[in-house]
């Protein structure tokens, strides 16, 4: 039995237009000591109408510079390859820019969502599933000549929009069989949509584990955002929601998922820590390094 972790990651915050915040975060970073920074481009104002500001792209690049750690990218969280067709080629165009983004800042992963539909009779959702598979097959050729993996995040139900089960999203991958598309692996996500749908959890986390080259780390009680509450602090007493909570803080059941689900070799585990409980990122990190050492390969 030995670790299949590349090693361990955290995403960083920025939220300043031109990056002015970035230096300083990612200097926090390399004092942590993490192996992997994952880099938000959804927060960066790099691709104006499907073109990349090559100047911002350079000073973003120059940033990197030296670093002691290796990068991810999360890709833009409104590509949707599940879209109405009118509107793919917008998202086609969008996704391609992910890539050669990724592949510019040398970075090992692209993270984007799996996709999302109005709820539509069974022949609809076949046809939606259809189109998202044609157009990662095309994005994973690209991804393949870029040198970038690309791992498609599980979701959960949201704004009534459906969106593809753990277990789904595995069948997916498994029809397109394409070496440069994985999966990026939410441990909460699919908590909270397994709660939804009233899924087995570990039977959910048992099918798409064999494909999570990257992994999501973060915490929750599986319970769906389902009522009113007035503030987060609210959400947090009551445990709903995507809370994104330190590891061990939830009921995501870590030490079962360790026990019997089984990994692909060199995956990236990375934290995605809400910022409201950065004080617990040190400890965080620790029992991350833990989870990941004891998963083993299938």
């Amino acid at each position: 039995m030995t670790s299949p972790s590349l090693g361990v990651g955290l995403s960083v915050a920025c939220k300043e237009p031109l990056m002015q915040d970035l230096p300083a975060a990612l200097d926090e970073m390399a004092d942590i000591g993490v192996e992997f920074v994952e880099l938000p481009l959804q927060d960066f104002d790099i691709v104006v109408g499907s073109r990349i500001l090559r100047n911002r792209l350079a000073t973003l690049k120059g940033m990197l510079a030296n670093r002691p750690f290796r990068t991810t990218l999360h890709g833009h969280l409104g590509i949707n390859l599940m879209e109405e067709p009118f509107r793919l080629p917008l998202h086609r165009e969008g996704l391609e820019r992910n890539i050669e983004i990724a592949a510019e800042l040398g970075c090992l992963h692209l993270v984007i969502h799996t996709g999302l539909v109005p709820t539509v009779q069974a022949p609809g959702m076949d046809e939606a599933y259809r189109r998202q598979r044609e157009e990662l097959s095309r994005a994973g050729d690209i991804a393949r000549d870029h040198g970038v993996v690309i791992c498609v995040e599980n979701l959960f139900s949201d704004d009534g929009r459906m969106t593809a089960l753990p277990s789904r999203l595995a069948a997916e991958l498994a029809a397109i069989n394409h070496s440069h598309i994985r999966a990026t692996f939410d441990f909460s996500h699919g908590y909270l949509h397994s709660t939804d749908m009233g899924a087995r959890y570990i039977d959910e986390v048992m099918a798409l584990a064999p494909f999570a080259k990257h992994l999501h780390l973060h915490d929750s009680f599986g319970r769906p955002d389902d009522f009113w509450c007035y503030t987060n602090t609210e959400r947090l007493a009551f445990g709903i929601g995507d809370l994104h909570l330190p590891l061990g803080w939830g009921s995501v059941p870590w030490d079962e998922i360790a026990a019997k689900a089984r990994f692909p070799h060199d995956l990236v585990a990375n934290i995605e820590l809400n910022h409201r409980y950065w004080s617990e990122v040190h400890e965080t990190v620790a029992r991350a390094r833990d989870f990941a050492a004891r998963l083993v390969t299938e």
